[in-house]
């Protein structure tokens, strides 16, 4: 069986496919809902925080500790 002949492509059809070429790769996909990562009790995650030495200096005043101090201070003001 012979193939019909192959009509010529036109202005339009290079626009059509490079519209859709583009719109495939700039669309963004769905995402899921994101579920809320439950903190689990006692682990402790390293950051860097940057505070006034002032404030340093009252919680590193009582000694060892001061790191839970903190924490126990921000998670107070947090409502948590």
């Amino acid at each position: 069986m012979s193939q019909p002949p192959r009509r010529p492509r036109t202005l339009n059809d290079a626009r059509t496919e490079a519209e859709a070429a583009f719109k495939k790769v700039t669309t963004k996909p769905v995402e899921a809902p994101s579920v809320k990562k439950q903190a689990l009790p006692g682990i402790k995650e390293m950051v860097s925080l940057r505070i006034d030495q002032d404030v340093l200096e009252h919680f590193q005043g009582d000694g060892p500790g001061w790191q839970d101090r903190i924490n126990a201070a921000l998670r107070k003001a947090a409502g948590l």
